[in-house]
């Protein structure tokens, strides 16, 4: 099993840095040192001020050869993903790819995923916690306007879980529900990257999602290109567990199969 497409990059990292070619260029170089065939550049709502469409047209051009997707990820930020919403409405049909996610529970307005903060966890219980972000969830898909959930089981990043904890029961009904919405889930493995050590979602998630027949992405999250396609190997052997045959590619929003055999 070889994964060929990483669908979760941030080129600018937590920055607002203009597109250039040389900024983005070292992303589809390592493309070509780790066998990636098709990469989508998905910089948080907030930076969208640095996205141009020219930069990634002008790329696609100086490399043919590897798809490139013109991406965000639209995330729960109270205080910029209306406008980032507002921009993805407006640039839908020249986007090809976006990703939701939550980083923010209801009332709060630092980040769940924070290194090293576990306090908003420990003050809603880690039941409460897990139960309020997949909520958040909820109100993310009946928002609109995504192809995909990104590191569904985030909450889970401090390596905190609710007793007797059973991860496909806990997140079957959000999946039923992006079922029904037509979205994709990812694999990522930037949870290895984090105090969890493990990928997000859990095995038992991605089976679920394979029995619901839920389209499936791959995704490092990467934030440097050095990320880029980080820990593919152990990826594979995971989706090879959870009985993945076959990702999904996208283009303009339209998902295509890509086998795993």
């Amino acid at each position: 099993m070889f994964l060929t497409c990483d669908y979760h990059t941030h080129p600018q990292g937590h920055h607002l840095r203009p597109y250039t070619v040389e900024l983005l260029q070292p992303w589809i170089d390592q493309c070509r040192t780790k066998h990636i065939r098709s990469i989508a550049f998905t910089d948080h709502d907030r930076y969208v001020g640095g996205f141009d469409f020219a930069v990634i047209d002008q790329l696609r051009e100086q490399n043919p050869e590897i798809e490139i997707l013109a991406g965000i990820e639209l995330d729960n930020d109270p205080v910029t993903s209306v406008d980032g919403l507002r921009w993805v409405e407006k640039n839908w049909d020249r986007l090809d790819f976006v990703l939701g996610s939550v980083h923010y529970f209801s009332g709060e307005t630092e980040m769940l995923d924070r290194a090293g903060e576990t306090r908003q966890i420990e003050a809603r219980g880690v039941s409460g916690a897990f139960e309020q972000y997949i909520r958040e969830l909820e109100k993310l898909v009946s928002r609109g306007h995504i192809d995909c959930l990104a590191h569904l089981d985030l909450v889970k990043i401090h390596g905190l879980s609710p007793h007797g904890y059973d991860p496909s029961q806990r997140f079957r009904p959000i999946l039923e529900i992006a079922h029904k919405a037509g979205l994709a889930i990812e694999a990522s493995t930037a949870g290895w990257r984090k105090a969890v050590g493990e990928q997000y979602p859990h095995t038992a998630i991605l089976q679920t999602a394979v029995e619901l027949q839920i389209p499936i992405t791959t995704a490092s999250d990467a934030h440097s290109y050095a990320q880029l396609a980080a820990d593919y190997d152990k990826l594979a052997a995971i989706l090879d567990r959870a009985g993945v045959t076959a990702t999904v590619t996208f283009q303009r929003h339209k998902s295509a199969p890509v086998s795993l055999a």
